[in-house]
């Protein structure tokens, strides 16, 4: 882009100050970074207005539900930015779940619905644009599905090259299927994410690739918009709380942070409450949150291939997040996830199982007393059904082990094929 860079990047543990437009994704001192810009808050004229006045435009990054807000994204030039029309995803009343999770208002806005099937597209968009605005040709990020799918997609609009780093047998298909269709070259290795992660970011140190973990900051400035449209969904109203899953936690830490400054600005006059819901069998959040200590790596092991992930790059910015909208964070188990599942996906809403953290949490601390009967709630489901169809099937079938699907299952009948034995099964 021509002119000067309006954006920096600062580091959360020592404040360090180092240029936007360069390539960097932590600090000398290891810490993870923020982008800091200043151009809304010197923007004249009402930004909501703005915003509202987009949806309906015809600019293709006017109807991005990321770029439609790039004055508090990022301030790249439209016509730089490498967009699928992302965002724009439906915001569904979920109160006929009142019986299951106790909450009578509550609504659940669904990520699944982004091109690639899960939120990752928001960050993606604003990532790859930075990479192509640096002139970077080659990509690669570390996944257990979703990231991978989405930097596939994204790169091969920008004609960039892309390759994926996941753990060996542990992808869900239906997102391993995608990266490979998209083109990325894809490379198995032993371990899990976190190995994973390890050794994407000395190969890209080493090869001149740009990164595209959540590590990177302009991914989180992306995911930023799912608050930014949700509180469109609203009106510009704060809910009571927004509830969402806890995986590497680039997600709640970009909605606390656009929140955040969304109430700095005055644009909201209040910010909601924030529970991060992780799985029992990776939740190194949770325990610290608990122990009041710093998160620990443990080896993590769930059904909700989308959380699987015992060293969170953004524990330190989550945790930041958590506790200026006076957070919580809260466990459930892989029978309480796929329980709540269940319940979304005959619902007709459907999202994959790490989605579902989300509606198993809200119950669970609605139980609790934490969150009241009459709060506002807004959960996010962050993946697509057929993100994991397997899952869903064996689900169904009862054939996931440890597992019981009990009345909640629907598996497929045998008929011979006569026609009073169809009549037979339709009763």
């Amino acid at each position: 882009m021509n002119g000067p860079i309006p954006w920096r990047l600062k580091c959360v543990e020592c404040d360090t100050l180092y240029r936007g437009h360069e390539i960097r994704y932590r600090c000398d001192c290891s810490g993870t970074l923020d982008v800091i810009t200043t151009l809304a808050a010197a923007t004249s004229g009402p930004l909501l207005e703005t915003f509202d006045a987009r949806r309906s435009s015809f600019i293709p990054a006017d109807v991005s539900g990321v770029w439609r807000f790039r004055e508090l994204v990022l301030p790249l030039p439209p016509d730089e930015v490498v967009t699928k029309g992302e965002g724009n995803t439906a915001l569904y009343d979920a109160s006929p779940l009142e019986d299951f999770t106790g909450v009578a208002d509550l609504r659940l806005k669904h990520e699944g619905e982004n091109p690639t099937g899960s939120f990752k597209d928001r960050g993606m968009t604003v990532g790859v644009s930075v990479a192509k605005s640096l002139g970077c040709e080659r990509v690669a990020c570390a996944s257990t599905g979703n990231t991978s799918a989405s930097m596939a997609a994204y790169a091969a609009q920008a004609g960039m090259r892309a390759f994926v780093f996941i753990p060996e047998g542990k992808i869900a298909f239906g997102k391993l299927s995608q990266a490979l269709a998209y083109g990325a070259r894809t490379i198995q290795i032993p371990g899990d994410f976190d190995d994973a992660m390890k050794l994407v970011e000395r190969v890209c140190v080493d090869e001149g690739i740009y990164l595209l973990n959540s590590v990177n900051p302009f991914r989180i400035e992306g995911q930023k918009a799912i608050g930014l449209e949700l509180m469109q969904d609203l009106r510009w109203r704060a809910p009571d709380w927004i509830v969402l899953p806890g995986g590497n936690l680039g997600n709640n830490t970009a909605i606390a942070k656009g929140l955040l400054e969304l109430r700095d600005l005055g644009l909201i006059d209040r910010l909601p409450r924030m529970a991060v819901i992780q799985a029992e069998g990776a939740n190194p959040l949770y325990t610290a949150w608990r122990d009041g200590t710093d998160v620990q790596p443990l080896t993590a092991e769930t059904l909700a291939t989308a959380i699987r992930i015992g060293s969170p790059v953004s524990w330190r910015k989550s945790l930041r997040g958590i506790r200026a909208l006076n957070g919580v964070v809260e466990q459930v188990s892989d029978q309480e996830i796929l329980e709540a599942k269940a319940r979304v996906d005959a619902a007709g809403i459907g999202a994959e199982p790490a989605s579902c953290a989300t509606v198993a949490g809200v119950r669970k601390l609605c139980h609790a007393g934490v969150i009241r009967p009459d709060d506002q709630v807004c959960g996010v489901l962050t993946g697509h059904l057929l993100k994991d169809p397997d899952t869903v099937v064996r689900f169904h079938r009862g054939q996931l082990e440890g597992i019981d699907s009990g009345v909640a299952a629907n598996p497929p009948v045998t008929s011979d094929g006569t026609l009073e034995d169809v009549r037979r099964l339709l009763q």
